[in-house]
């Protein structure tokens, strides 16, 4: 049974960096394709990057340019480098498969960013 465990949200000002990561238990992890989505209060959760298996990147209009997903198969774990970070970023940030698979959503990582 497959686990994700979202780390390194935190606070920071607007312009700042961020890098999340997301630890995977499981076998089969390097066969998904991946994603970080987010989820602000009273909003719908959202795809903001995706890695296929073979490390092709897709991301959301709002965020490229200043993330970047990155995965280690080896490692069973999936990055977000998020730089020039601003305050509509704010959200809690999960991995999952994509697309999602609702068996595997974790207890996120909050990043919130403002002065």
């Amino acid at each position: 049974q497959v686990q994700l465990v979202e780390s390194g949200g935190g606070l920071v000002q607007p312009g700042g960096s961020l890098r999340l990561s997301c630890a995977a238990s499981g076998s089969i992890f390097s066969i998904y394709a991946m994603g970080w989505y987010r989820q602000a209060p009273g909003k719908q959760r959202e795809l903001v990057a995706a890695i296929t298996s073979g490390g092709s990147t897709n991301y959301a209009d709002s965020v490229k340019g200043r993330f970047t997903i990155s995965r280690d198969n080896a490692k069973n774990t999936v990055y977000l480098q998020m730089n020039s970070l601003k305050p509509e970023d704010t959200a809690v940030y999960y991995c999952n498969a994509a697309p999602s698979s609702d068996d595997h959503w974790g207890q996120g990582t909050q990043v919130t960013v403002s002065s």
